[in-house]
């Protein structure tokens, strides 16, 4: 059985986060990402904005860790999303769409009452290193 090294992924370009957890966790293979909020790397949270911006810009963070981990967006395998309320499922699909192009990684929309803050979208990833 061979030992895995499992590193702490930390960077400026997402946000930090702010309990007990990392923005994510890399071994050899895989990148695990935590749960990431609309909020921009220096801590300005977008909860008034609208709900394509918060789409965005949690994409944004989603991918800058991927990134700091040594992968790239096309490699994330797997995104869960967290969206408050059904309604926002057709602006979801298109701002995702967008972000990630021909490459469409496996998905889970989850569709809440609410998130921590008061954000309307919270993603997090699975990526191949």
């Amino acid at each position: 059985m061979q030992d895995h090294q499992v590193t702490v992924i930390s960077t400026k370009d997402a946000p930090s986060p702010t309990g007990p957890y990392v923005q994510g966790l890399a071994e050899p293979g895989l990148i695990f990402v935590s749960g990431q909020l609309p909020i921009k790397p220096d801590g300005t949270g977008l909860k008034d904005k609208d709900f394509d911006t918060q789409v965005k810009q949690a994409l944004a963070n989603v991918f800058a860790i991927v990134r700091a981990g040594g992968s790239a967006p096309d490699r994330i395998l797997k995104v869960t999303a967290f969206v408050v309320g059904l309604e926002h499922s057709p602006q979801f699909n298109k701002v995702y769409a967008d972000a990630f192009g021909a490459h469409l990684p496996t998905r889970s929309m989850v569709t809440v009452p609410q998130l921590a803050g008061g954000y309307l979208v919270e993603i997090e990833a699975i990526a191949a290193r």
